[in-house]
């Protein structure tokens, strides 16, 4: 049995001794895989939950419904409530503040459910990054399988694959929240100026991308994927993606020149 081979039977067995399960579910790579393997394992034991708050794009609301029916697992959208994002905590535990309120909410509907335990996407790469929502994980008490087989996120793409899964390639995921700087004031305006943005610049083509809003929602910093910045380097089309983000309201638009790279305002 390839080592491969040998993690997925090891998350099979992780998911059948919790009896059943809450999956929280973006939709992306790393839940769309637990949430299959959960289903294929527990069935209706298996019940993916989806938070949707001010900060989840409304393409990933959307995409978590329409992977979770090509899985076929039932679905729980549930609104985060008195999420205000005026008085939201912007510090350098903004993820740990935010995990705290969904995974809470997580929790609830799991035990309204009568689930025996929530489990997330987290994988082994995950233990190597900056992520202080591990924290609000562990507080709540979530469980994750993908972490504890050893499941890299290589691994889980090569899975999805032979699952047939149509996130086996999608790129990584985060909340609108991660677009800003530390200890800015958020505003609902200014979360869907950068949502709207990115939404534009993936009607070009460009797949792996942010929008980086500084100085108060007046610079817009675009980063996409190093072998994508080949398609932005065209002054006609340089001279739209401008003109289209200063209507959307910023002052300026700046293009990083390095590309993207996860995690760039954690500092």
């Amino acid at each position: 049995m390839s080592d491969i081979d040998s993690k997925l039977r090891q998350l099979e067995d992780i998911l059948q001794g919790l009896s059943s399960v809450g999956v929280a579910f973006s939709g992306g790579v790393d839940s769309a895989l637990l949430a299959q393997v959960a289903h294929a394992t527990l069935g209706e034991r298996a019940v993916a939950i989806t938070v949707i708050g001010p900060m989840h794009p409304e393409l990933e609301v959307r995409g978590a419904q329409e992977v979770a029916a090509e899985i076929g697992i039932r679905l729980e959208r549930v609104p985060l409530e008195n999420f205000e994002l005026e008085t939201f905590q912007n510090d350098s535990k903004r993820c740990y503040h935010c995990k705290h309120q969904v995974f809470g909410l997580i929790q609830r509907t799991a035990t309204e459910l009568g689930l025996a335990q929530v489990v997330d996407g987290s994988n082994a790469d995950d233990l190597g990054d900056y992520r202080p929502g591990m924290q609000a994980l562990r507080e709540a008490e979530v469980r994750s399988p993908l972490l504890e087989a050893g499941l890299t996120k290589a691994e889980i793409r090569e899975l999805s694959r032979r699952y047939g899964l149509s996130t086996a390639e999608h790129p990584a995921m985060a909340c609108l929240i991660t677009r800003f700087p530390f200890d800015e004031v958020l505003s609902n305006e200014k979360i869907r100026r950068v949502e709207q943005a990115e939404d534009y610049l993936r009607s070009l083509g460009l797949r792996q991308l942010r929008v980086r809003s500084h100085e108060d929602g007046r610079l817009a910093r675009i980063e996409v994927a190093p072998e994508e910045r080949v398609l932005l380097l065209d002054a006609e089309l340089l001279d739209q993606v401008d003109a289209h983000l200063r209507e959307l309201g910023f002052h300026h638009v700046a293009l990083e020149v390095g590309g993207y790279r996860t995690g760039s305002m954690n500092h």
